[in-house]
C-alpha cells in the first residue's frame, strides 16, 4: 500500500487491508489534521480493500467531519463502488463521479 499527496489530495494505491491499516490510518489522520476544506482520496491506483481498509476510510470520514472537513472519494474502482453500494456506504461517503476534475483543475 502507498499513499502520496498532501493535506488536500491523496492518491491511495496497492492493497488497503489489515496489514496496511495502521500506516494508512496514520497518513489519513495526518492529512485531515493538517489541512482545511475537502480532503480528496483518489483511489485510481487502489487494487483492493478489505473490511479493515474500509474501516480506515470510515474512520477518516468521521475524523474529517469532526474537523469541519469533508472526505471525498474519487476514481473509485468498479468492484469497490459495488461494495459501497451493497453496504449502503455510498449514501454516507462523498463520492465524485469518475473523471471529475481535481480541486483547482476546473476551467
Amino acid at each position: 500500500m502507498h499513499i502520496r499527496g498532501d493535506h488536500a489530495r491523496l492518491v491511495v494505491g496497492g492493497r488497503l487491508d489489515v496489514r496496511s491499516a495502521a500506516d494508512a490510518r496514520t497518513a489519513l489522520h495526518t492529512a485531515v489534521d493538517s489541512g482545511c476544506g475537502d480532503l480528496v482520496l483518489d483511489l485510481t491506483e487502489l487494487d483492493s480493500w478489505d473490511a479493515t481498509g474500509l474501516g480506515v476510510i470510515m474512520g477518516a470520514h468521521r475524523r474529517a467531519g469532526r474537523a469541519n472537513r469533508r472526505l471525498v472519494l474519487c476514481n473509485v474502482p468498479p468492484q469497490m463502488q459495488r461494495l459501497l453500494v451493497a453496504t449502503r456506504l455510498h449514501r454516507i461517503l462523498a463520492i465524485e463521479p469518475e473523471g471529475a476534475a481535481a480541486p483547482g483543475e476546473r476551467f
